[in-house]
């Protein structure tokens, strides 16, 4: 083991370290007393159970983590990389389906190794806890469609990437930004209208009180959309969600039918102005400009490391082609990302609060609006007391008490 493969897994550990100390922490952090908010919501059984959902749910995180960072030390020790770009040459394909071969192999092996630990989750911790509603031929079939789907925009951009970085200059890195930017565009066009179909089912929200309502304030705030939509979450989870897809015109409400089951018009209207005061207030345009930022950086610093020998030195490779160089520079660069994604965390928790704001002062309905979260965290058996580490690392939205006490500040104005 060379200099710059201890360098490589020292960066794989120190993550991993850092996310098991936050949940290690957040284990600590809880607490059987009941928060004064939620004393009329929770009840003692539930509130155990959502303790020991917690727990499970940790531990169990942790458990898998800690397997997969010793099988991918194990491989790369092990000389995994380069056996499996002997493999990917004994087809006798040119640089660029060899490296397509090399990622699909790499790809599938992922996949295989954490297909056992999200069956576990489904069938075992989702299933006691009363969430799970997926039989195993959903499971199963969810699990292909997504490997293919997920395989297809990869297989491009993999491609896309050892292309620009194999044929252009100095500026692969700004064409490669380029193509990505243009294709992942594309992809948030046709996601919900190609994609998410084949998973769910996507119904127009029958006529009612709760269309009524929405429609009037979407109207007023001079809000367009495609149309609302129910998806049958229910043949796969009780838990409740909503949210928006699309742009322009083309953009459309969904919500699960689970939530529906559960709220009153008043509660879910709150709960969509939320989500229109993202697109009103700007944060979607800025998180995807953020994306692309962070994306057209990782590609500059993927342009500075890609033909330098220590990097496939630190996987033990014998030979240096550009597209195990693009997978190896991943691992490289886990340290930005992490920073990057925390960085991304923050700034969603604020435009949460903002969103949550918008709600409150053009709607008027911040009973409302609590009374939904209340019942969300209810109901998805949420963290009532995570601990602060965990929050700044990992949460995109404010803890929930944090939102219910800003919203009655604003409320109270």
């Amino acid at each position: 083991m060379n200099i710059f493969t201890c360098l490589v897994l020292s960066f794989v550990v120190a993550i991993y370290l850092i996310e098991t100390i936050s949940d290690l922490l957040n284990l600590k952090n809880i607490s059987n007393d009941i928060p004064q908010e939620f004393e009329d919501f929770f009840d003692k059984e539930k509130y155990a159970k959502a303790q020991n959902y917690l727990k499970d749910n940790t531990r169990f995180s942790i458990l898998s983590s800690t397997i997969t960072l010793v099988l991918q030390i194990v491989f790369i020790l092990a000389g995994g990389f380069n056996y499996v770009n002997s493999i990917a040459l004994s087809f006798g394909f040119g640089t660029l389906f060899t490296g397509l071969i090399f990622a699909a192999i790499l790809y599938l092996m992922y996949q295989i190794v954490d297909l056992p630990f999200s069956a576990y989750s489904t069938f075992v911790i989702e299933q006691k806890f009363g969430f799970n509603k997926m039989n195993v031929k959903t499971f199963i079939s969810d699990f292909f469609k997504s490997i293919v789907i997920n395989g297809i925009i990869l297989g491009v951009t993999f491609f896309v990437i050892v292309w620009l970085f194999s044929n252009t200059a100095h500026y692969a890195w700004l064409y490669a930004f380029a193509v990505i930017t243009v294709f992942e565009l594309f992809i948030t066009f046709i996601y919900p209208i190609v994609v998410m179909p084949l998973f769910n089912k996507y119904t127009p929200l029958e006529d009612g009180e709760l269309k009524k309502s929405v429609e009037e304030y979407a109207k007023k705030e001079n809000f367009k959309m495609k149309g609302l939509f129910k998806m049958d979450n229910s043949k796969r989870s009780t838990k409740s969600n909503a949210f928006f897809t699309g742009f322009g015109k083309s953009r459309r409400i969904v919500l699960f039918d689970t939530l529906i089951q559960k709220h009153s018009a008043e509660e879910l209207t709150s709960v969509l102005a939320h989500e229109m005061g993202h697109f009103k207030l700007g944060h979607i345009i800025r998180q995807m400009i953020f994306s692309f930022i962070s994306m057209g950086g990782m590609l500059f610093i993927l342009s500075l490391f890609i033909n330098k020998s220590w990097l496939y030195k630190a996987f033990l490779m014998d030979t240096q082609p550009i597209y195990a160089g693009v997978i190896f520079f991943a691992f490289l660069y886990a340290p930005i990302s992490f920073v990057l994604s925390t960085i991304s965390s923050c700034l969603s928790r604020k435009y949460e609060y903002e969103a949550d704001a918008y709600a409150v002062t053009t709607y008027k309905h911040p009973q409302d609006m609590i009374n939904a979260l209340k019942k969300l965290s209810v109901d998805n058996l949420s963290n009532l007391h995570p601990h602060k580490l965990k929050v700044f690392l990992e949460y995109s939205h404010p803890h929930v008490i944090d939102r219910i006490n800003a919203i009655k500040n604003i409320s109270e104005k």
